[in-house]
């Protein structure tokens, strides 16, 4: 099978890094384009790239020079992990240059005609690209987004939970690693024996990304489903992993069993980085642990624990994700899988 080649925007940073990792071996996508700062650009990507993961940096990567952050590239459409301040011009740069841009950035998430994905949950919203074509004038290039590393861990049991039963309300607080953070993030002086109560621009992220997800999509556009969700986000002193202390209000009855079953049962997309199970529930106390769990399913699966009636509201748990796997480059490339699934992404060439 002919596979299709990828380039990677923000190549050198953290997150660009973990879709270097994850490409590696991939079966249906291969990297042919690597792009990055102005620095960055003429270099190998060796010589350009401080690697930071406990993997080696794959060899077919180290000798692909680095080009600066505009099209064209050689590559059939690309994945973007570029900060916020720059990511919307260049992203839609590339999107009216006819490449599909897969964003793991926050600039497009809430437009009403981007997708906001976790495919398991919403792949149906991906209807609404005909629409972004139409609004914004692009011929064979789009946007899709996947969500805030935090929203990742909590909206898969929110959907299994909406789906079987409505939801009323949320009240989630977030206990957010190192990693999300970037490199060099937090200084180790800052972080050791410390939890940080405040993330700027967070909890707005978290507290309005979960309803679009969970939205119905109908007549052309996205409805958000109609709960609300209360957060408090933590740094906390884990290198990866983040977990979300989550208590729901549901509109419907439902007993311990039936909360867990829905969870457990809910599915995977059984696709290459869709794992299976999607969400797992642990029976013990003590878990989900990051260090112990957050690589469960190649780090792609949701673990929730702590599952029990709640004093005020319905159900409370924690749940737990990869936050630069499953929350970052993980969650793009399954974006890429779902997109090839349906035809929406060709070969150029």
């Amino acid at each position: 099978m002919k596979k299709y080649r990828v380039g990677i925007l923000g190549a050198t940073g953290t997150v660009g890094q973990r879709f270097v990792q994850l490409l590696a071996n991939h079966p249906q996508f291969e990297i042919t384009a690597l792009a990055a700062s102005e620095r960055s650009a003429g270099k190998t990507y060796q010589e350009a790239t401080p690697w930071k993961l406990a993997e080696p940096m794959p060899e077919a990567v180290r000798e692909i020079v680095v080009s600066t952050i505009e099209p064209p590239l050689d590559c059939d459409f690309v994945f973007s992990s570029l900060p916020s301040s720059i990511a919307r011009e260049v992203e839609e740069s590339f999107a009216r240059a006819g490449y599909p841009v897969i964003s793991n950035s926050s600039a497009f998430r809430m437009e009403e005609d981007v997708p906001l994905l976790i495919p398991e949950i919403n792949h149906h919203h991906l209807e609404i690209i005909k629409i972004q074509k139409q609004n914004r004038g692009f011929d064979d290039g789009f946007i899709v987004t996947n969500p805030n590393c935090a929203v990742t861990s909590f909206a898969p049991p929110l959907a299994a939970l909406h789906e079987r039963f409505g939801i009323e309300a949320v009240i989630v607080t977030t206990l957010q690693a190192i990693s999300g953070a970037g490199y060099p993030g937090i200084s180790a002086y800052d972080i050791t024996d410390n939890v940080f109560p405040y993330i700027s621009g967070e909890e707005p992220k978290v507290e309005t990304e979960a309803q679009k997800i969970l939205g119905r999509y109908e007549n052309g556009e996205i409805i958000n489903a109609d709960f609300s969700v209360s957060a408090q986000c933590f740094r906390v002193n884990v290198i990866d992993g983040h977990m979300a202390s989550v208590r729901v209000k549901l509109k419907q009855d439902a007993t311990l069993e039936d909360v867990k079953q829905a969870m457990i049962e809910y599915p995977s997309l059984k696709l290459h980085s869709s794992p299976e199970p999607f969400i797992h529930v642990c029976d013990e106390p003590d878990r989900p642990q990051p260090r112990l769990d957050r690589d469960r399913g190649n780090g792609m699966t949701i673990t929730v624990g702590r599952l029990f009636p709640d004093n005020v509201f319905h159900y409370r748990f924690v749940c737990l994700s990869h936050n630069t796997i499953r929350g970052a480059a993980g969650a793009a490339i399954l974006n890429a899988e779902v997109l090839v699934q349906k035809g929406m992404i060709k070969h150029k060439f």
